[in-house]
């Protein structure tokens, strides 16, 4: 059975604050995870989520192991690659050393928040058919490592 961390239910940082929403235990195919309100520190109210898929398998390599969304009035800061960092802890906690975090190729936005991050790409690909997430319509994927110090 896989083991939360409490004490990080809230990630406290500046300019902004992670607040838990949801922790998941997954399931065979999908792997453990948290998933967090991202708030402007001093706010309750979240301008986006973010969530750390814990482990790897064949499903997180496709899916990565962070997701992320910032509503439209607060894009262009740079929220989500702060909030990325912000996981790294927790992630490190768990022993994780690298995290693959993954986006549409076409999503020109994401693929810069990650490279802001010092991501390596690995490649470009459209997810096989026994991914757990595919359907007819899936776009090729950007799939990119983070290293863990």
């Amino acid at each position: 059975m896989f083991l939360f961390f409490n004490h990080f239910d809230t990630i406290a940082g500046h300019p902004l604050t992670l607040k838990i929403i949801e922790k998941n235990p997954g399931d065979q195919q999908a792997i453990p995870f948290y998933y967090y309100n991202i708030l402007l520190s001093g706010s309750d109210q979240p301008i986006g989520k973010i969530s750390l898929r814990v482990g790897h398998n064949f499903h997180s390599y496709y899916n990565g192991n962070i997701g992320y969304e910032i509503d439209l009035a607060h894009r262009g800061h740079h929220y989500a690659a702060a909030a990325c960092q912000m996981l790294f802890p927790l992630a490190k906690a768990h022993g994780m050393e690298y995290l693959d975090i993954t986006c549409d190729e076409d999503n020109i936005a994401s693929y810069k928040t990650l490279e802001r991050l010092g991501v390596e790409l690995l490649e470009i690909c459209t997810p096989p058919q026994s991914y757990c997430y595919w359907n007819e319509t899936i776009q090729p994927h950007r799939i990119y490592r983070l290293k863990l110090q």
